[in-house]
């Protein structure tokens, strides 16, 4: 038998937080690891004390039929990373690896080119961790260095966009 390898075995983990998740569409886990220790998990879901989609048996985003990577400031639901984030501290996090698997609700399949959202990725570069590791198959995952969201500012290009 073969030994699972390092990132498969942390995105293992990630995948098993995600099953928390609250959210109808698509629900994400995500692990913080430094020095091969966990330092935080989180899962896509509604702050702490608010009802969630599951417990309303809607979602907004869905009704609206609002597009993927569009509109977030209508969705009930704190995304992982930010719940991974807000449960460590920033000293632990500097130089860390983020860990993030998606599912779609529904399906349980992969979400295909999974990444983290523009506001994600803020708070990401924000506490200093260095690498997300995202999931694609089973086996299969890419490995993104922070850095990169630092030069390629995807914030510019939504101006741009915009118009603005």
């Amino acid at each position: 038998m073969d030994r699972r390898d390092k990132q498969n075995y942390y995105l293992d983990i990630a995948e098993t937080v995600l099953e928390r998740g609250t959210c109808l569409r698509r629900n994400y886990g995500s692990i913080i690891v430094k020095n091969d220790e966990i330092i935080s998990t989180g899962y896509t879901g509604s702050p702490r004390g608010r009802k969630n989609c599951m417990d309303l048996n809607r979602c907004i985003r869905e009704e609206l039929k609002v597009p993927r990577g569009t509109h977030y400031e209508l969705c009930r639901s704190v995304h992982s990373e930010a719940n991974a984030i807000i449960s460590a501290s920033r000293r632990d996090m500097i130089g860390a690896t983020l860990y993030l698997v998606g599912k779609d609700a529904k399906t349980k399949e992969y979400v295909r080119d999974a990444n983290s959202c523009s506001m994600c990725k803020r708070l990401v570069i924000n506490a200093g961790i260095s690498y997300v590791v995202i999931r694609d198959s089973e086996g299969e995952y890419r490995e993104i260095n922070v850095e990169s969201w630092i030069e390629d500012d995807d914030s510019l290009k939504i101006i741009k966009d915009a118009g603005y």
